[in-house]
């Protein structure tokens, strides 16, 4: 099967410069059949970066995928915090620059209306919106966003793609927080290989709003592929969940930019 990588970053892997650490992942992208990547945040991460922080770690993504322009597609790292530096930052490497998606952490919880025009702004560009998702059972960051924060946001945004990572880590919970939001896919990375977790996204929400992706170098491609690969669920879903629902998603901003896959 042809497989797309949804969520990997510049950690976990030795190496002094981006392009270096990018190199080491697909090395071992590479014995697992992993033929693209999508790639976020730079080296050193923050919170809460800074508007130079931003720039900074975006600019070390740039550089990685500059030198893996046939393996890997970047999504722009955004900090809801600094409204105009991140709408800034979303034309300099979207709109201007190579990059297809958006990438939103902990900094804010997506619920807020503050996120509203960074979201309006990705949807004009076509670039999809990745959000991390948590329930920690210890409780999460102060803006440390939930499935359920994700749904608010995606409903106020129909026109807009999003894929919530990590769905949650807590599945069965996140799985139906967003059951009912069309324009989110839920993403299987980062959480242990449990049993059941594919088998029940696509019971749920339906096998074209799965993905594939691993969290690499945090976690491991091979774990984090036999949620998949293990499923009992049939092939040609295994195939959406891999790469068709990914390749879909970044269809029209590649197609924008005049990319061909």
């Amino acid at each position: 099967m042809t497989i797309w990588d949804a969520h990997i970053h510049l950690s976990g892997v030795p190496g002094d410069a981006p392009e270096a650490r990018l190199e080491r992942l697909l090395e071992y992208a590479d014995r697992l059949g992993i033929e693209r990547v999508c790639v976020f945040m730079g080296m050193k991460w923050s919170y809460a970066p800074s508007p130079d922080d931003l720039r900074q770690q975006n600019d070390e993504v740039w550089r990685a995928i500059r030198h893996f322009p046939e393996r890997a597609f970047g999504f722009v790292y955004l900090n809801p915090n600094h409204l105009a530096a991140s709408l800034a930052e979303l034309d300099r490497c979207v709109r201007d620059g190579p990059m297809v998606g958006v990438k939103l952490w902990v900094a804010r919880r997506c619920h807020e209306p503050v996120l509203d025009p960074l979201v309006r702004r990705a949807a004009e560009l076509k670039a999809v919106v990745l959000q991390h998702t948590y329930l920690k059972a210890t409780g999460n960051l102060p803006g440390e966003s939930t499935p359920t924060d994700l749904a608010q946001l995606a409903a106020r945004h129909p026109d807009a793609s999003f894929i919530a990572a990590h769905t949650g880590a807590d599945w069965e919970l996140g799985i139906r927080a967003l059951r009912d939001t069309p324009n989110v896919s839920v993403e299987l990375c980062g959480f242990d290989p449990t049993a059941g977790v594919t088998e029940m996204a696509v019971r749920e929400v339906g096998a074209a709003r799965v993905l594939y992706g691993s969290d690499a170098g945090g976690r491991s491609f091979a774990s984090q592929l036999a949620k998949v690969l293990g499923a009992q669920i049939s092939a040609a879903d295994k195939q959406l969940i891999l790469r068709d629902n990914l390749k879909r998603l970044l269809t029209p901003i590649l197609q924008t930019k005049g990319i061909r896959i």
